[in-house]
């Protein structure tokens, strides 16, 4: 009796959720207002302020730049052992992001995820991550049930 009622508590806490609501047929950030929208078709399913790399202004051109990339993409994967609590990697980098860091002579970097925000020293200032987007640990659990493989994902300036 007691490991049932051990085993309905530590689902109770679980940070994989369900969700059978519509589809999110894309995903659309615009980094200048800090929001990020789930979209289905035409409607907005979800907002979410966001954090981005630590030099938001412009597009990601090369690997450490600390800046978010900008253009269209996909997410390619999902990482349930993410330091940042859990984490949807971005397809990030595309044919036309290699093109541009090859005429630079330089790596494009990689491992672009939307995620979580892992710790408490992440809250101390806006604009942390590395590249990435990123949202509070409760709302990368809704996004993480809500978001499938494949989605489409348009990053703006």
């Amino acid at each position: 009796m007691l490991g049932l009622v051990a085993a309905a508590l530590s689902a109770c806490g679980s940070r994989f959720r369900r969700y059978d609501g519509p589809e999110v047929t894309r995903i659309a950030v615009f980094k200048k207002n800090r929001r990020m929208f789930l979209m289905h078709n035409k409607s907005a399913l979800k907002s979410y302020y966001i954090d981005l790399g630590f030099a938001p202004e412009g597009d990601k051109k090369i690997s450490g730049d600390g800046k978010t990339p900008e253009g269209h993409y996909y997410i390619d994967r999902r990482n349930p052992d993410s330091r940042f609590h859990l984490s949807l990697g971005i397809s990030y980098p595309n044919k036309k992001d290699l093109a541009e860091a090859k005429a630079l002579g330089k790596s494009p970097g990689g491992d672009i995820f939307i995620h979580g925000r892992g710790n408490v020293l992440t809250r101390l200032r806006p604009d942390w991550t590395w590249g990435c987007i990123a949202v509070t640990n409760d709302e990368i659990e809704e996004i993480y049930a809500m978001v499938r493989d494949g989605t489409p994902i348009s990053i703006y300036a």
